[in-house]
């Protein structure tokens, strides 16, 4: 990734949901979503102190540059053609005061552990993308929350309020949008240093261990498999006389659910030479389940941006519906432009994804296909703890291959909810994590996640079934 900024910062004025009126038909611009309703949008108390931050925000250095994010669009492009294969993982929510170097280099380390295993494994190129730099607000299914009988608004994420239970941390405030721009430069700037440095080497990936589970047997998998990397990589460089200097450093690309729609228009700018707009916050924004609303504020701004898009689709998603959101997001049907993350749950499925998949070939629609095998599958203990099991998050991984296959159709990603921190908050994987085991390590403030030794098991039954693939 490159840090050379690009600036021409979209003119942000903010204001109050309006009526549903706009038609698609109607010019694009960074403020027409203004005219339709926005769900999931933070109320703030000081409308000229949330002024203030949003028009300091849009002129500050974007974060991403434009060729980055054609050149996901490209990767993603041969994605849908089979040719490579994307691992999207990361936190569930960023923590604004968790923004330091061991917690970005864990997180960085497993998804170069699992990149590696599924290169390998597969014989395909990888690309990453790290839920990072900005993956700070979460969607809510309820507005407020009530704890002996008191009741204050719902925790969004850290560039909105607080998970404190008070009424001071509850509250919206715009502070914290730029916290979260300035925290989200610091680790794009961590990251992209680490990255075109020796810590990427391949030559070098005893940099990537984790120390805590050297002894499991996700860990002596991977270890076998970095001595055979070594060894193959020792012959090739011994008969070519040279080293393969291509492998000394990677790329990683970021996203975030694009949720707080002022946020994302103050960094969304022109920039010089291309035509258009981009949202340079990240290079790859999606669009969550419960926001997809065909008529929607979500989907207008989306429709106008020009960085690849990701959709979440859930069992609700009618076959007709999909076609038109699709139309309207990528209305050229540019490949690599739109990737459909598909989240059922291991019991729904089999019902579903067959005909979402039958409706985009039967369009003509070019579109990346991603499971999300995480948020279908969420439920809570008897004591109110929100948790997943790892056999049921392999099963719908597995059955979305198969389907893809019998369709055939290319599953070209998966998008994983994941931590390089020692956590205990999904049940079930090698080690066998019971209800009971919850609370010895559960560290997040949203959703559960898998840990390094969980999500190294994905990455190796990920690459088995590339291979059919």
């Amino acid at each position: 990734m490159s840090t050379t900024p690009e600036a021409s910062p979209a003119p942000s004025t903010p204001d109050q949901n309006g009526d549903q009126s706009m038609s698609k038909t109607i010019e694009w611009n960074p403020e027409s979503w203004r005219n339709l309703i926005a769900k999931q949008q933070p109320i703030y108390t000081d409308q000229a102190k949330l002024d203030d931050v949003l028009g300091r925000l849009a002129t500050l250095p974007p974060l991403v540059t434009s060729w980055e994010i054609e050149n996901l669009k490209k990767n993603l492009a041969d994605a849908a053609e089979g040719k490579l294969f994307v691992i999207q993982g990361g936190d569930c929510s960023e923590n604004l005061d968790e923004c330091s170097t061991e917690s970005i280099v864990r997180n960085l380390k497993v998804l170069m552990q699992m990149s590696l295993v599924l290169m390998y494994r597969s014989m395909k190129p990888v690309v990453r993308i790290g839920r990072v730099a900005g993956q700070y607000a979460k969607p809510r299914s309820k507005d407020t929350e009530t704890r002996d009988g008191v009741t204050l608004p719902v925790y969004r994420g850290d560039i909105i309020n607080r998970s404190g239970f008070t009424e001071q941390e509850r509250m919206a405030d715009p502070d914290l949008l730029m916290k979260g721009y300035e925290r989200s430069a610091l680790t794009l700037n961590f990251i992209r240093a680490l990255c075109a440095g020796g810590f990427a080497d391949l030559h070098h990936p005893e940099n990537w261990d984790l120390g805590y589970f050297s002894t499991s047997t996700e860990s002596n998998r991977y270890q076998e498999l970095v001595h055979s990397i070594g060894e193959a990589l020792q012959f090739m460089e011994t008969v070519a006389n040279a080293s393969i200097s291509q492998l000394e450093s990677v790329d990683l690309f970021t996203s975030h659910e694009g949720l707080h729609l002022t946020y994302e228009q103050s960094l969304t700018r022109q920039v010089p030479r291309r035509d258009g707009w981009y949202n340079l916050s990240t290079h790859f924004p999606w669009i969550g389940d419960r926001t997809r609303d065909l008529d929607g504020a979500h989907i207008e701004y989306f429709r106008g941006i020009k960085n690849p898009i990701g959709l979440k689709v859930g069992p609700t998603m009618k076959t007709d519906e999909l076609k038109k959101v699709c139309d309207v997001l990528n209305p050229e049907n540019e490949s690599g432009r739109l990737m459909l993350i598909h989240r059922f749950g291991v019991e729904k499925i089999g019902e579903h994804l067959p005909r979402l998949i039958q409706a985009i070939k039967s369009s003509g629609q070019n579109v990346v296909w991603c499971s999300d095998p995480m948020h279908g599958n969420t439920f809570s203990t008897s004591e109110g703890i929100k948790t997943r099991h790892v056999d049921q998050i392999q099963k719908e991984l597995l059955s979305g291959f198969e389907i893809h296959r019998a369709e055939g159709s290319v599953l070209a990603a998966a998008h994983l909810e994941l931590t390089g921190d020692n956590v205990t908050e999904c049940v079930g994987g090698a080690r066998d994590l019971k209800e009971s085991d919850l609370s010895r390590a559960y560290k997040s403030q949203v959703d559960p996640r898998l840990n390094y030794e969980q999500a190294m098991e994905m990455s190796f039954m990920i690459a088995e079934q590339i291979q059919k693939q």
